[in-house]
């Protein structure tokens, strides 16, 4: 037990001295461990919240529902920005695009939105306990939950290893994803009378859909030219993209009217 005990922590010292080291220190960045922590406390939440909550009222929390996903939008919105003047509108090609390891501003700036991006996925698990507390147990589905759980800790090795670069095109497009969908959320939140307004809600699933689709294509270049990009990366949000396409094509599936 000792043996592999010691197997494995040398396994994470030498996996960890190969990571950037210009993130050396930051919050949740130092060991895959925390993060991964973090998704199973998220999932034991969700699951004791929904036993708590089971033959108690509903809570209404609809105005703080409307200050968060508004807030998400903004939040989002500025991740966007970020990840544009930090490489996409700034000099990035939606070809070949190796991370920049210097530690020039903006190099350093497009690790900073890749770490947002990393920590706003934590953020985002309040979705599920807004569901909880309003009863709405029938949202908390296997497809809700798999997302949160699963993301945060993946996105935290692109972030460890390669903040910057091809696949921040996903995380970029993600971002605007959560725009829309935020946006969303927080009208809806806000009652009966902006309903007439929400006609767009059928093509919000489809929209994550061709988001998916997109990331594929993208990553796919990689096998048809040459490119100083680990594709290992590059599979890793391949198969997450595709896994979340059959999911999300599942669900639409399910919801849409006969």
């Amino acid at each position: 037990m000792e043996s592999m005990y010691r197997s494995l922590k040398d396994w994470h010292d030498q996996a960890m001295s190969l990571g950037d080291p210009r993130l050396d220190g930051w919050l949740l960045m130092d060991s895959p461990v925390p993060p991964a922590l973090l998704s199973i406390l998220y999932v034991v939440l969700v699951l004791a919240g929904m036993r708590w909550m089971k033959g108690r009222n509903p809570f209404d929390i609809r105005p703080l529902m409307v200050v968060y996903n508004l807030s998400m939008v903004v939040f989002s919105a500025w991740l966007v920005y970020e990840f544009c003047v930090s490489g996409w509108l700034t000099g990035y090609s939606l070809g070949c695009q190796p991370v920049d390891f210097s530690r020039s501003p903006k190099a350093i700036r497009m690790a900073k939105a890749c770490w947002w991006f990393f920590f706003s996925k934590y953020i985002e698990m309040l979705d599920t306990f807004f569901f909880v507390l309003r009863g709405r147990f029938e949202l908390v589905t296997f497809l809700h939950v798999f997302h949160h759980a699963v993301v945060p800790p993946s996105a935290w090795w692109g972030v460890k290893f390669v903040p910057g670069g091809f696949s921040t095109f996903a995380t970029m497009l993600n971002s605007v994803v959560h725009v829309v969908m935020y946006l969303y959320y927080g009208l809806a939140a806000m009652g009966p009378s902006v309903q007439p307004y929400l006609w767009w809600k059928r093509y919000l699933t489809k929209f994550q859909m061709v988001q998916f689709v997109t990331i594929v294509i993208h990553g796919m270049q990689l096998y048809f030219i040459e490119c100083d990009y680990p594709k290992a990366f590059a599979n890793a949000i391949m198969t997450l993209a595709c896994i979340f396409f059959v999911l999300f094509a599942n669900f639409y599936i399910q919801v849409r009217p006969s």
